[in-house]
């Protein structure tokens, strides 16, 4: 019986071995391909998209530095992520902070309205939203961007935060307090340093949805030179279609990556631990 049982699990956990790497080549194999159609050039993509090139060709990401302004649409994403980051940061520890550890009236209201926020998409109110936008002639500015974009996921950042600050034990804050704490000094030296896993969690999912937002940055934005990467590098596909410079979008497409999966490779292991703790605790 346990020779069957044994037997059973290993033939499991082969299956699951071979379904996870099955899952891993469909990942990962465009990237690898994206990369090796960066170095080459137009007539090997063209001619032999799946062999290796037979020169490097590092000219191509020069071309969409200087040519297709993929540096500008960097610069301004760049920009764009880290004032929405901060804004959002600012607006949604002290929320979180207040709604998950004080009882006062209408916190269960507060509770249930951020919550509530969650299932309102940006998408959905894109029209009253460019409406209003409008009426303030605030359209076509990067900062302004970067408000709409905090406001519009301070909702997932409060829910998950409230999670990391009820696990606090109170003693910490009433030590605190003892000291000659305010709640804004408890706040910064004490709630702040401990519920750090959960501020670096939603900073880096906020990260990934900042960089890669589209539809806001292509209905508020209109300008070339103010465009993030996700709507220049739409401008980039389609003038390059016509320019018939396949080897600088694919270069393009490269530089467009590498921010987001230096930044994985360094955070990963906090962000699975932040997430770990969020689950338990919350």
């Amino acid at each position: 019986m346990n020779r069957k049982v044994k037997q059973g699990s290993k033939i499991t956990r082969i299956i699951l071995r071979i379904i996870l790497l099955f899952l891993t080549i469909i990942m990962v194999y465009p990237l690898i391909w994206n990369i090796i159609a960066s170095l080459k050039s137009n007539e090997e993509i063209l001619e032999s998209p799946w062999t290796l090139p037979d020169v490097l060709h590092f000219e191509n990401f020069v071309r969409a530095f200087t040519e297709a302004n993929i540096g500008g649409y960097v610069f301004n994403s760049i920009l764009v992520t880290v004032l929405s980051l901060s804004i959002m940061l600012i607006l949604a520890i002290p929320s979180s902070y207040v709604i998950g550890r004080f009882n006062f009236p209408g916190r269960k209201f507060l509770h249930n309205f951020f919550l509530a926020g969650l299932f309102i998409q940006p998408i959905l109110i894109m029209v009253p939203l460019f409406l209003l936008v409008n009426d303030m002639k605030i359209t076509n500015n990067l900062f302004s961007l970067s408000i709409i974009y905090a406001i519009t996921n301070i909702s997932f950042s409060i829910y998950l935060l409230i999670g990391f600050m009820k696990t606090i034990p109170k003693e910490y804050e009433e030590a605190a307090v003892i000291d000659g704490c305010g709640y804004i000094s408890t706040l910064i030296r004490v709630i702040i340093p401990l519920a750090k896993p959960g501020i670096i969690t939603v900073s880096i999912f906020n990260f990934f949805t900042f960089w890669n937002e589209y539809a806001l940055a292509l209905v508020l934005i209109t300008s070339d030179e103010k465009k993030t990467i996700p709507v220049g590098l739409v401008n980039l596909m389609e003038v390059q279609r016509y320019a018939t410079d396949w080897s600088a979008l694919f270069a393009g497409l490269v530089i467009v990556l590498i921010p987001t999966v230096v930044i994985y490779i360094f955070v990963h292991k906090k962000l699975t631990e932040g997430m770990m703790m969020g689950g338990i605790k919350g």
